[in-house]
Protein backbone atom coordinates (compact mmCIF):
# COMPACT_ATOMS: atom_id res chain seq x y z
CA UNK A 1 0.00 0.00 0.00
CA UNK A 2 1.39 3.39 -0.96
CA UNK A 3 1.26 6.22 1.55
CA UNK A 4 -1.57 8.10 -0.11
CA UNK A 5 -3.35 4.95 -1.27
CA UNK A 6 -5.54 2.46 0.49
CA UNK A 7 -9.21 1.76 0.11
CA UNK A 8 -11.66 4.07 1.84
CA UNK A 9 -12.35 1.23 4.30
CA UNK A 10 -8.63 0.89 5.10
CA UNK A 11 -8.26 4.64 5.56
CA UNK A 12 -11.38 4.70 7.76
CA UNK A 13 -10.04 1.80 9.83
CA UNK A 14 -6.73 3.57 10.34
CA UNK A 15 -8.56 6.79 11.23
CA UNK A 16 -10.66 4.85 13.78
CA UNK A 17 -7.53 3.28 15.29
CA UNK A 18 -5.81 6.68 15.40
CA UNK A 19 -8.85 8.06 17.26
CA UNK A 20 -8.62 5.24 19.79
CA UNK A 21 -4.88 5.83 20.16
CA UNK A 22 -5.57 9.52 20.76
CA UNK A 23 -7.91 8.42 23.54
CA UNK A 24 -5.05 6.59 25.24
CA UNK A 25 -5.47 3.10 23.75
CA UNK A 26 -1.84 1.96 23.34
CA UNK A 27 -3.02 -1.23 21.60
CA UNK A 28 -4.69 0.88 18.89
CA UNK A 29 -1.41 2.74 18.28
CA UNK A 30 0.39 -0.59 18.06
CA UNK A 31 -2.19 -1.74 15.48
CA UNK A 32 -1.67 1.44 13.43
CA UNK A 33 2.08 0.94 13.50
CA UNK A 34 1.73 -2.72 12.52
CA UNK A 35 -0.61 -1.76 9.67
CA UNK A 36 1.65 1.01 8.41
CA UNK A 37 4.98 -0.67 9.22
CA UNK A 38 5.88 -1.36 5.58
CA UNK A 39 5.26 2.28 4.68
CA UNK A 40 7.39 3.45 7.61
CA UNK A 41 10.12 0.99 6.65
CA UNK A 42 10.05 2.27 3.05
CA UNK A 43 10.37 5.84 4.34
CA UNK A 44 13.36 4.83 6.47
CA UNK A 45 14.99 2.87 3.65
CA UNK A 46 14.72 5.85 1.27
CA UNK A 47 16.06 8.15 3.94
CA UNK A 48 19.13 6.00 4.60
CA UNK A 49 19.82 5.13 0.96
CA UNK A 50 23.52 5.05 0.19
CA UNK A 51 24.58 5.00 3.84
CA UNK A 52 26.96 2.12 4.40
CA UNK A 53 29.07 1.29 7.41
CA UNK A 54 26.60 2.78 9.89
CA UNK A 55 24.88 0.99 12.73
CA UNK A 56 21.64 2.81 11.93
CA UNK A 57 19.67 0.87 9.32
CA UNK A 58 16.06 1.18 8.16
CA UNK A 59 14.73 -1.33 10.70
CA UNK A 60 16.57 0.33 13.59
CA UNK A 61 15.34 3.74 12.43
CA UNK A 62 11.71 2.58 12.37
CA UNK A 63 12.02 0.98 15.81
CA UNK A 64 13.71 4.04 17.34
CA UNK A 65 11.09 6.31 15.73
CA UNK A 66 8.34 4.06 17.17
CA UNK A 67 9.80 4.49 20.66
CA UNK A 68 9.78 8.25 20.18
CA UNK A 69 6.21 8.16 18.84
CA UNK A 70 4.83 6.25 21.81
CA UNK A 71 6.79 8.44 24.20
CA UNK A 72 5.15 11.67 23.02
CA UNK A 73 2.22 12.35 25.30
CA UNK A 74 1.13 15.37 23.24
CA UNK A 75 1.03 13.39 19.98
CA UNK A 76 -2.26 13.83 18.17
CA UNK A 77 -2.76 11.51 15.23
CA UNK A 78 -6.01 12.81 13.74
CA UNK A 79 -5.41 11.12 10.41
CA UNK A 80 -2.75 9.57 8.20
CA UNK A 81 -1.19 12.95 7.40
CA UNK A 82 -0.71 13.74 11.08
CA UNK A 83 0.63 10.27 11.75
CA UNK A 84 3.20 10.49 8.94
CA UNK A 85 4.16 14.03 9.98
CA UNK A 86 4.89 12.74 13.50
CA UNK A 87 6.71 9.72 12.06
CA UNK A 88 8.91 11.98 9.89
CA UNK A 89 9.58 14.18 12.91
CA UNK A 90 10.50 11.14 15.02
CA UNK A 91 12.81 9.87 12.26
CA UNK A 92 14.42 13.31 12.05
CA UNK A 93 15.05 13.21 15.78
CA UNK A 94 16.62 9.74 15.59
CA UNK A 95 18.87 10.67 12.65
CA UNK A 96 19.98 13.91 14.30
CA UNK A 97 20.74 12.10 17.58
CA UNK A 98 22.71 9.48 15.65
CA UNK A 99 24.71 12.16 13.80
CA UNK A 100 25.46 13.94 17.09
CA UNK A 101 26.73 10.71 18.63
CA UNK A 102 28.96 10.03 15.62
CA UNK A 103 30.43 13.53 15.77
CA UNK A 104 31.01 13.26 19.52
CA UNK A 105 32.95 10.05 18.88
CA UNK A 106 35.11 11.89 16.34
CA UNK A 107 35.95 14.39 19.11
CA UNK A 108 35.98 17.47 16.92
CA UNK A 109 37.10 15.84 13.69
CA UNK A 110 36.76 17.42 10.28
CA UNK A 111 33.69 19.60 10.63
CA UNK A 112 32.80 21.57 7.56
CA UNK A 113 30.18 24.14 6.72
CA UNK A 114 27.04 23.00 4.96
CA UNK A 115 26.26 25.13 1.94
CA UNK A 116 23.99 22.92 -0.13
CA UNK A 117 20.68 21.15 0.17
CA UNK A 118 20.31 18.65 -2.66
CA UNK A 119 17.25 18.94 -4.87
CA UNK A 120 17.39 15.21 -5.59
CA UNK A 121 17.15 13.23 -2.37
CA UNK A 122 17.78 9.79 -3.81
CA UNK A 123 21.12 9.56 -2.02
CA UNK A 124 19.37 9.74 1.35
CA UNK A 125 20.18 11.82 4.39
CA UNK A 126 23.85 12.05 5.31
CA UNK A 127 24.56 10.95 8.85
CA UNK A 128 27.08 13.67 9.65
CA UNK A 129 27.43 17.35 10.51
CA UNK A 130 25.37 18.28 7.45
CA UNK A 131 22.35 16.73 9.13
CA UNK A 132 23.01 18.79 12.25
CA UNK A 133 23.27 22.00 10.21
CA UNK A 134 20.08 21.17 8.38
CA UNK A 135 18.31 20.40 11.66
CA UNK A 136 19.24 23.83 13.04
CA UNK A 137 18.14 25.59 9.83
CA UNK A 138 14.89 23.60 9.78
CA UNK A 139 14.15 24.63 13.35
CA UNK A 140 14.57 28.28 12.25
CA UNK A 141 12.26 27.69 9.30
CA UNK A 142 9.59 26.17 11.57
CA UNK A 143 9.64 29.38 13.62
CA UNK A 144 8.90 31.36 10.45
CA UNK A 145 6.58 28.97 8.57
CA UNK A 146 5.52 25.65 10.07
CA UNK A 147 3.89 24.44 6.83
CA UNK A 148 7.11 24.82 4.86
CA UNK A 149 9.06 23.06 7.61
CA UNK A 150 6.58 20.18 7.53
CA UNK A 151 7.07 19.76 3.77
CA UNK A 152 10.86 19.64 4.24
CA UNK A 153 10.56 17.20 7.12
CA UNK A 154 8.29 14.87 5.12
CA UNK A 155 10.44 15.13 2.02
CA UNK A 156 13.93 15.11 3.49
CA UNK A 157 13.59 13.20 6.74
CA UNK A 158 10.55 11.13 5.76
CA UNK A 159 11.86 10.40 2.27
CA UNK A 160 8.51 11.11 0.63
CA UNK A 161 8.03 12.41 -2.88
CA UNK A 162 6.17 15.63 -3.65
CA UNK A 163 3.28 13.52 -4.94
CA UNK A 164 3.13 11.49 -1.71
CA UNK A 165 3.26 14.66 0.40
CA UNK A 166 0.50 16.23 -1.68
CA UNK A 167 -1.67 13.15 -1.09
CA UNK A 168 -1.00 13.19 2.65
CA UNK A 169 -1.65 16.91 3.08
CA UNK A 170 -4.56 16.98 0.62
CA UNK A 171 -2.89 19.65 -1.50
CA UNK A 172 -1.77 19.81 -5.10
CA UNK A 173 1.61 18.51 -6.12
CA UNK A 174 2.31 21.91 -7.64
CA UNK A 175 1.73 23.72 -4.33
CA UNK A 176 4.00 21.21 -2.55
CA UNK A 177 6.68 21.82 -5.19
CA UNK A 178 6.38 25.61 -4.60
CA UNK A 179 6.59 25.08 -0.82
CA UNK A 180 9.67 22.88 -1.28
CA UNK A 181 11.38 25.54 -3.42
CA UNK A 182 10.58 28.32 -0.92
CA UNK A 183 11.76 26.20 1.99
CA UNK A 184 14.91 25.16 0.14
CA UNK A 185 15.82 28.81 -0.57
CA UNK A 186 15.29 29.70 3.11
CA UNK A 187 17.34 26.74 4.29
CA UNK A 188 20.19 27.42 1.86
CA UNK A 189 20.36 31.06 2.98
CA UNK A 190 20.29 29.96 6.61
CA UNK A 191 23.01 27.35 6.05
CA UNK A 192 25.26 29.90 4.31
CA UNK A 193 24.79 32.41 7.15
CA UNK A 194 26.08 29.93 9.74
Amino acid sequence: MDIEDGTPAQRADITRMLGAARGGDRGALDNVLATLYQELHSMARRQLAGQHGHTLDATALVHEAYLKLIGRREAQFDDRAHFFAYAASAMRSVVVDYARQRLAQKRGGDLHRVTDLPEDLEGGVRLDEETLGLDTALTRLAEVDQRLAQVVELRYFGGLSELEIAGLLDRSERSIRRDWQKARMFLLASLKDD
